[in-house]
């Protein structure tokens, strides 16, 4: 009996040993599995990455836009700067009275232009009325508050009260570094800085010159004061005009990749026409040849066609804004323009797009009632009736004029129509 419960023990150890030597065979062989699946899992993981890795980014396109709206010449006579100054209760000058109509429609804009036709060269130099003009700064305060962000400064006026003024010009928009103002400057390098400026992702600039400055000679070796691109009457080309091409022609190359949208600012035609004289069309088309997206015109005091010429949209001229200029050829120095375009941008890689779209022209009429009470109204507006009692024939005069070069130019219907 001993002797076969010591067999029966030594059995059991014998299983207990086989069980033992079971256990660690079969735990390699899971710990070897789990290794050789980990690195399985491992390697197939980071061929994955690898493919991901591989595969192109699919390219996101983005649109962005941008609004612009143009007037015409901020002339300021001396009965605007008087009324002026009766609105601030004859101390300063208080213009924004006069432009209310207009600034309410202006906030709807990214970026606003006019064109600052008389020199800002301050009351310290005393203020002056026809042929040399010098208005107030409190001129340009008005327009600033109204939203105007873009300003074209170089006119057959912008000398006409010497260099004095033009400096006290430049320091002036100096001042308001939000404002783009160009065309007169102070120095050489302020003349051929590059300003770039930037609104919604989409970068822009503008240049401006001048046909002339009424005979009056722009100083030797400061020609900075004010652009100029000689032409003339429109009976042919003035002298220089081909030669100040290439200027022109420089400037815009040393901007134009710089930017997505940019800008001229023409003075020129023939005061007082509604039709572009030879020479504007020439200009148009070379400007346009060299890229320019927008081209905007004053000097005519009145309106001239807007048109496209490719893909460049051209303003021939904006007319007055605010001004003094009387009523004697039924209106047409009181009767405005106000031109908006929307400017979008796709981009998508590196592939970057620039188009104009939804171009909308709207008459405006200052009124004014002996020298005195001037208002800029939209004729859109439902008080036009109250400052000019034909207004309704005016309107189809001066929208005709708008579309003398393109039938489907719209124009902003009168109100209630």
């Amino acid at each position: 009996m001993k002797k076969k419960g010591k067999n029966v023990r030594k059995r059991r150890k014998l299983r207990i040993d086989r069980i033992i030597i079971l256990v660690l065979v079969v735990g390699g062989l899971a710990l070897g599995g789990y290794f050789l699946v980990d690195k399985v899992l491992v390697k197939k993981s980071n061929s994955d990455k690898e493919v991901k890795e591989e595969e192109p980014k699919k390219e996101v396109e983005r649109e962005d836009t941008l609004s612009l709206v143009m007037i015409g010449d901020n002339l300021i006579h001396s009965s605007v700067y008087y009324d002026a100054n009766k609105n601030a209760g004859y101390n300063g000058y208080d213009f924004k009275p006069m432009i209310t109509y207009i600034k309410d429609k202006v906030q709807d804009y990214d970026l606003a232009y006019y064109n600052q036709e008389t020199i800002l060269g301050g009351t310290e130099i005393g203020l002056s009325d026809y042929p040399a003009f010098n208005s107030p700064y409190e001129a340009g305060d008005a327009m600033i508050d109204a939203g105007f962000n873009l300003v074209s400064l170089a006119t057959n006026h912008t000398i006409d009260r010497g260099e004095q003024a033009v400096i006290n010009s430049c320091n002036y928009w100096k001042q308001h570094e939000d404002v783009l103002a160009v065309g007169s400057y102070c120095s050489f390098e302020d003349r051929d800085a590059i300003q770039i400026r930037e609104k919604n992702n989409i970068t822009y600039t503008m240049l401006n010159y001048t046909y002339g400055t009424n005979g009056i000679p722009v100083p030797s070796g400061k020609e900075y004061l004010v652009n100029v691109w000689p032409m003339d009457n429109g009976a042919g080309y003035g002298v220089g005009y081909e030669g100040y091409k290439e200027q022109v022609k420089e400037d815009i190359e040393k901007v134009r990749d710089k930017v997505d949208v940019l800008i001229v600012a023409m003075h020129w035609g023939v005061e007082y026409t509604h039709v572009p004289t030879s020479y504007q069309r020439d200009a148009a088309e070379y400007l346009a040849s060299l890229g320019v997206d927008i081209i905007i015109g004053t000097h005519p005091h009145v309106i001239q066609p807007v048109t496209w010429i490719g893909d460049t949209l051209v303003v021939y001229s904006l007319g007055n804004f605010l001004s003094a200029q009387e009523t004697s050829d039924d209106y047409n120095k009181m009767v405005g323009l106000m031109s908006s375009v929307k400017i979008t941008k796709k981009t998508k890689g590196d592939d970057v797009s620039i188009s104009l779209s939804d171009v909308n022209n709207e008459l405006l009429f200052t009124y004014y009632s002996g020298w005195r009470n001037f208002k800029v109204v939209p004729f859109s507006s439902p008080d036009i009736g109250n400052y000019n009692y034909d207004y309704q024939r005016l309107y189809n005069k001066y929208s005709a004029v708008v579309k003398n070069m393109d039938e489907s130019m719209p124009v902003v219907a009168l109100s209630g129509e």
